[in-house]
């Protein structure tokens, strides 16, 4: 008879399980209110960063790393999205950091 790798339901211990649900969604820890505010700031600063190089490659027709066919702008669009991605996660404009503090700053003045 083959055994199984899952656990049987009768060890596992429900009250740490259910001390772990909540702090978690799915099967990745929830991360903290700070943490989703910087991910937030952060994400703020991608967008205003895309729309920078969308505009630095607006003018452009034919050369370059996808010619002058007609799918040229959905690619684009994602390349300036992956570049504006590793700009901000490089450092960016700083853009982030006054957002995040900003975001913190109207997160503790809220009434509870």
């Amino acid at each position: 008879m083959a055994t199984t790798a899952f656990p049987s339901v009768a060890a596992l211990n429900l009250d740490a399980v259910a001390a772990g649900a909540a702090r978690t969604i799915g099967a990745r820890p929830m991360p903290s209110a700070n943490a989703r505010l910087r991910a937030q700031a952060q994400d703020f600063e991608v967008q205003f960063v895309n729309s920078m190089f969308q505009q630095m490659y607006a003018g452009l027709q034919g050369d370059g790393p996808f010619g002058n066919s007609t799918g040229v702008a959905p690619w684009r669009s994602f390349l300036t999205e992956e570049y504006a991605k590793n700009f901000v996660k490089s450092g960016g404009i700083g853009i982030a950091d006054t957002v995040y503090k900003s975001l913190l700053a109207l997160q503790e003045a809220r009434p509870r």
